[in-house]
């Protein structure tokens, strides 16, 4: 279970720190092109949401790997649940269906984090 667990908390950290970079230090102007919500939003949410996502991929490996405040990892990965439901809603009401299908992916591994590593 803790292979499994470390497996899916790499991989998940790797997404999201990746995705987090992206939106924290690209011009909004070039993430439109990749990203329709971004229109939608404040270059400060955008950068907000990246650095959120950056944290929250950080915060799924470092404390356990480290041993300090290990608790941290369960809560990065509840914390990028719920980044997870929030975009799920801005693509059902855009009518966004796969986009959604992606969201439930993510939502269940960090969720299965969550519940392994508490």
């Amino acid at each position: 279970m803790n292979t499994i667990l470390w497996v899916l908390q790499g991989l998940l950290a790797v997404m999201f720190s990746m995705a987090g970079i992206m939106k924290a230090t690209q011009p909004v102007e070039k993430l439109s092109e990749k990203m329709p919500w971004v229109k939608d939003y404040s270059a400060f949410m955008v950068r907000f949401v990246g650095v959120a996502e950056l944290l929250g991929g950080i915060g799924l490996v470092v404390p356990w790997l480290t041993g300090i405040m290990p608790v941290l990892t369960p809560v990065a990965a509840v914390a990028l649940c719920l980044v997870m439901v929030l975009a799920a809603i801005y693509h059902a009401r855009h009518n966004e269906w796969k986009a959604i299908s992606f969201n439930f992916v993510l939502f269940a591994i960090a969720a299965f984090i969550a519940y392994g590593r508490f």
